[in-house]
């Protein structure tokens, strides 16, 4: 097929908490005001910001993660993800060079923009900062020389110093500003625990997105952000070899043949989730039917598997416990031999009980042996790979996948089939249950790394 023009922008910053998030939301709507249809990607393992693109402006949105996948695989996602798009607005994570470890830029937004070529748009937090802001986009700009940084707009600034600023900035730094946000409480994202606030938690989410794209509309050069992004190099829809391989398989037209009903989770408690999972399940041929084990009392008819990603089960625990009905579902499915996949909070979902940071303790499905409980301390945080040590629904012992944790909760027991390891530490520890039907722990997995494993989930599902 050869490459295809994707028009694209990152938008990235010096460090968290700059307004990438809020920058990025009023940019998407802005364009959209114009009329042009965005979709959306955001750097790194984060599954809420995706949701909060995906739910409060209504854009397609998946992941860009170089620990997850190759720059082949990244340039394939963003390439057939956005093919029926105008522009896509990538978000960036943390500082634009910070990587794994905090010791290299692997794994960094400045990858995934030399990796997909993309042209950066670097926010800026003016406040309590002049001339030293200067110095610090000197020393990005030379600390790698393929930044692909093209423009630079200026956050939490006052209308009468930026004129200032944006001709210093421009006269040493050499590169365009493109405009510039006041500083405006009334659109501040707040956050808690797990990163971003979900978007129905958030009072009038839409008026603070209207506010900030009306802002941006007014100080900031948008149709000079569109030309940038058309300048983006094309890129291949083609799935690369070792993905094509597992889509093209005869296993696949199998699977497609089938078209297995997969009964996904999805509601308030359980609504953290990769996108690029749920493409990789129906590109491979499932029938995916959502339902609530909030509200639902009954699987969807004719389920064949079920996935259980994470959320926040812990703040929903006593409606989950009073919905008898559907715990019972899940533990008969699941006695059945029904296939279930289950991560963090389905996970926790599956266990005998949880008890909350208040004490109160519910029962829950009891599908698994542990009890979960509060640590009142953030358990297990950031990258991990893990083994298979035995054959089961993922594939055979030797399987491997990378993941991300980052929960507040453990369990009192975790699962020992998979062997976990932290890349660039020496820590190491077993996690996770794996038999013929059950794949469950805590990690939340990314499919696109090792799509293999859904695709043997699948194959289990229509034995």
């Amino acid at each position: 097929m050869g490459k295809v023009k994707i028009n694209r922008i990152l938008i990235s910053a010096l460090s968290s908490g700059s307004g990438k998030t809020t920058m990025t939301c009023g940019l998407i709507r802005a364009l959209k005001n114009r009329g042009l249809k965005v979709s959306a990607r955001k750097c790194g393992p984060d599954y809420i910001d995706t949701m909060f693109l995906r739910t409060a402006l209504s854009v397609r949105a998946g992941n860009l993660d170089p620990y997850f996948t190759d720059g082949e695989v990244m340039r394939y996602l963003l390439a057939s993800g956005s093919s029926d798009s105008d522009i896509t607005v990538i978000e960036g994570v943390m500082g634009y060079y910070d990587g794994i470890g905090g010791t290299s830029v692997s794994g960094s937004t400045y990858e995934v923009a030399r990796e997909t070529c993309t042209p950066v748009i670097l926010i800026l937090d003016a406040s309590g900062i002049s001339v030293t802001l200067s110095a610090m986009v000197k020393g990005i700009l030379d600390y790698k020389k393929d930044n692909n940084i093209r423009g630079l707009i200026l956050n939490r600034i006052s209308p009468a110093f930026y004129d200032r600023l944006k001709g210093l900035l421009e006269k040493e730094c050499g590169v365009g500003v493109l405009g510039y946000l006041e500083k405006l409480d009334e659109i501040e994202i707040g956050s808690r625990h797990l990163g971003l606030l979900q978007p129905y938690e958030i009072d009038k989410v839409m008026d603070k997105i209207d506010i900030t794209a009306a802002g941006l509309g007014k100080t900031v050069d948008i149709d000079e952000i569109i030309r940038i992004a058309s300048q983006a190099e094309g890129l291949d829809p083609e799935a690369p070899a070792r993905l094509g391989e597992v889509l093209n398989s005869e296993e696949a037209d199998r699977i497609r043949r089938a078209h297995p009903v997969v009964a996904v989770a999805r509601d308030e408690a359980f609504s953290f989730y990769y996108d690029d999972n749920i493409r990789l399940l129906t590109e491979l041929g499932a029938d995916i039917r959502y339902f609530s084990p909030l509200k639902d009392v009954s699987l969807p008819e004719s389920t064949q598997g079920i996935i259980l990603y994470g959320g926040y089960p812990e703040n929903h625990a006593d409606t989950l416990s009073e919905n008898r009905a559907m715990l019972a579902a899940v533990r008969n499915a699941h006695k059945a031999g029904i296939p279930i996949i289950a991560e963090c909070g389905g996970f926790m979902y599956l266990s005998d009980s949880l008890t909350d940071a208040e004490g109160n303790t519910y029962k829950l499905c009891g599908c698994l042996p542990g009890a979960v409980y509060n640590e009142g301390r953030l358990t297990r945080f950031g990258y991990m790979e893990a083994t298979a040590l035995t054959d089961g629904l993922y594939g055979k012992a030797g399987t491997t996948f990378r993941g991300h944790e980052f929960h507040h909760y453990d369990c009192s027991y975790n699962g020992s089939d998979f062997e976990a390891h932290k890349p660039g530490r020496d820590i190491s520890y077993r996690c996770m249950f794996h038999t013929d039907t059950l794949a469950a722990g805590f990690p939340h997995i990314y499919a696109f790394n090792n799509p293999v494993m859904y695709l043997n989930a699948l194959l289990k599902m229509i034995e």
